[in-house]
């Protein structure tokens, strides 16, 4: 089944528009997902919602958003007020200005999406948009309000379609000397960067996310198969490697002895093994 889309509206250039949809370009769905279980019922936990003071449970249809203005006083609001909000990127993608991709910092990328025309009406205006970005080699910048908040976004031309990224701001963007500040300065010898050179250039290769594979979650898929048959399971965490030790240099010739002897093998994509199916509970007779 096709996703539902995330957000439908228009898309916009100065006079040109055309009804669209965006899909989220991602999926979590596949990973496994974990519940809290009572260890001594085997039953599921589930929350309530209560009352801070008087410890009562509150009915959903009486909570309400609010903000801390002082301590133990908000101010409230209601879905209602909220969605009442009528600014134009609530309902319209308008594209404010266009800019070279590579110009765009990968850090303020948030959530990307595909977008496709909603409908027949606005084909042409959809593909003349898509195809004027394509030819002048630019991404255009605009606004959208998902999920009751306005986020920059980036459209690119993408086969038939395009495709978005949300964008973070600015204040949401740590700036990199809170990091950097102290780390010294490092002469590196030309000797120790001719190797380090000569490492990078044996494990250079093309971009192939096909050969990203989840280790971890294929052991916790294997770790819950062999639970569920019943084998003995070690409660001991695993070591991490211990890190090599020694001068810099040698380091470097072993490494660049190890990678030569290993060449330029890829990694053959490994799938995920298919979780065990719960068994359906006997109803007692």
């Amino acid at each position: 089944m096709a996703p539902r889309p995330n957000w439908k509206g228009y898309l916009k250039l100065s006079l040109v528009s055309c009804s669209i949809a965006l899909y989220p370009a991602t999926s979590e769905s596949e990973r496994v997902r974990f519940n809290q279980i009572n260890s001594k019922t085997g039953s599921r936990i589930k929350y309530k919602k209560v009352d801070a003071d008087t410890g009562d449970e509150v009915d959903s249809a009486d909570i309400v958003k609010g903000y801390q203005v002082d301590k133990g006083v908000y101010v409230t609001l209601e879905d209602e007020e909220i969605e009442a909000l009528q600014i134009e990127s609530s309902h319209t993608i308008e594209i404010d200005k266009f800019v070279p991709a590579e110009q765009i910092d990968e850090r303020f990328f948030d959530s990307p999406y595909y977008i496709v025309p909603n409908d027949n009406v606005g084909q042409d205006a959809f593909a003349v948009i898509r195809e004027a970005m394509r030819s002048k080699g630019t991404v255009g910048i605009g606004r959208v309000v998902i999920s009751k908040r306005e986020r920059p976004i980036i459209l690119k031309p993408d086969g038939k379609g395009m495709r978005a990224v949300t964008l973070r701001y600015p204040y949401e963007v740590r700036e990199n000397n809170e990091y950097f500040a102290e780390i010294p300065d490092v002469k590196v010898s030309g000797e120790m960067l001719k190797l380090a050179e000569h490492i990078v250039e044996t494990k250079t290769g093309d971009f192939n996310p096909a050969e990203f594979v989840d280790e971890y979650e294929n052991a916790v898929v294997e770790l819950i198969k062999q639970k569920q048959a019943g084998k003995p399971l070690s409660k001991k965490a695993a070591k991490a490697p211990s890190a090599e030790t020694g001068n810099i240099i040698d380091l470097l010739k072993r490494s660049m002895e190890l990678e030569d002897k290993r060449g330029k093998k890829v990694k053959a994509p490994s799938l995920a093994p298919d979780l065990p199916k719960a068994k359906k509970k006997q109803k007692a007779g």
